[in-house]
């Protein structure tokens, strides 16, 4: 379905959970956005948008919108996604893509087969600092990369794991830190180093009664560079997350998507130091700040107006899972235990 650009774009948001509130307000704030309903599986409306329709599924069929966001669990992606595509209705979808390959083949599969734009909530990508870096990585500039360590040490209570039954498993969570919270960060590593050729990886439980990890640390072998991603809700209070990059010509460290270390001969620091966004991530699964969500929600538009691939593209997004994925299946040991 072609939308052109500046036209306002009608959205209906499928799931009405915590992170939808995020997308009320981003949208609220948007002039080429409009929310015009939601689909929630319990029947209950958005928690700060009490005014906005509820629909079923089925009625969708009849209602006039442009473009899906799905912000269902993680294991319900997959179905909110292709449901939208059968509509013909491009989609916004909350991080990750899937958790499994089959999945995510297939609602890939099907997105191109209708021609729907496909974005992922994938939103550190479009802060200016790692936008930057991926242009240095991208090019060259920064030499060759033979180290990246990323430190995503994160700290959830039990009572987030026991406010909804799906949270802590595998079939609808699809993983502990790594599939969940350090996603993101996850999704930064993958953007700017790809897939490793290798994977070895320790996971366990320690410090919550739940069936996924909380705590794991993975060593990824590339052509050459070797890596580590170390995620977790266990590490109380809760810090921010950090990536530190060796090259040889010099290296860098950025702490919550901002660079905080630069030495580099004759390559300027790109930072712009009153670049203040934060998303705290250590204690919280709320998110306050909607800026980087509307800029999503902006590429999305522009991707959808043009033709264009969107920053966060489907394609690009599956392989951000496909890592964590190979993560869990190459767990060595159970530490733990």
């Amino acid at each position: 379905m072609e939308i052109k650009q500046g036209r306002i774009m009608k959205y209906i948001i499928i799931g009405t959970g915590n992170i939808s509130n995020t997308y009320v307000k981003a949208l609220s704030e948007l002039p080429t956005s409009e929310l015009v309903g939601c689909v929630s599986r319990s029947g209950k409306k958005l928690a700060i948008a009490s005014h906005v329709p509820s629909w079923t599924a089925l009625e969708l069929v009849s209602v006039d919108f442009d473009a899906v966001i799905v912000t269902t669990p993680n294991g319900m992606h997959s179905a909110g996604i292709e449901a939208a595509a059968k509509l013909g209705k491009h989609v916004i979808c909350e991080k990750p893509l899937g958790i499994s390959v089959p999945d995510m083949e297939r609602t890939l599969e099907l997105c191109s087969k209708k021609k729907i734009t496909l974005a992922i909530a994938y939103q550190r990508r479009t802060a200016p600092d790692n936008l930057s870096v991926k242009q240095l990585l991208e090019k060259g500039s920064l030499g060759e990369v033979f180290a990246a360590d990323l430190s995503a040490k994160f700290y959830r209570d039990q009572a987030y794991y026991d406010s909804s039954a799906y949270r802590g498993g595998y079939d609808i969570d699809g993983g502990g830190p790594f599939m969940q919270q350090a996603c993101h960060n996850i999704d930064i590593y993958t953007w700017f180093f790809g897939k490793p050729l290798e994977v070895v990886s320790m996971l366990d439980t320690f410090s919550h009664q739940i069936e996924v990890e909380d705590h794991g640390a993975a060593l990824l072998k590339y052509p050459k560079m070797i890596g580590t991603i170390i995620a977790s809700t266990a590490t109380r209070p809760g810090f921010a997350a950090r990536l530190e990059v060796h090259t040889s010509k010099g290296s860098f460290t950025m702490v919550d998507d901002v660079i905080t270390q630069w030495h580099f001969d004759n390559i300027p620091n790109p930072t712009d130091q009153q670049y203040n966004y934060r998303h705290d991530g250590a204690s919280s699964a709320s998110v306050s700040d909607t800026s980087a969500h509307k800029k999503i929600i902006v590429d999305f538009e522009k991707a959808v107006a043009t033709g264009s691939e969107p920053t966060a593209s489907g394609k690009s997004a599956k392989e951000t899972s496909e890592v964590i994925l190979e993560i869990y299946k190459k767990n060595s040991l159970k530490v733990g235990s």
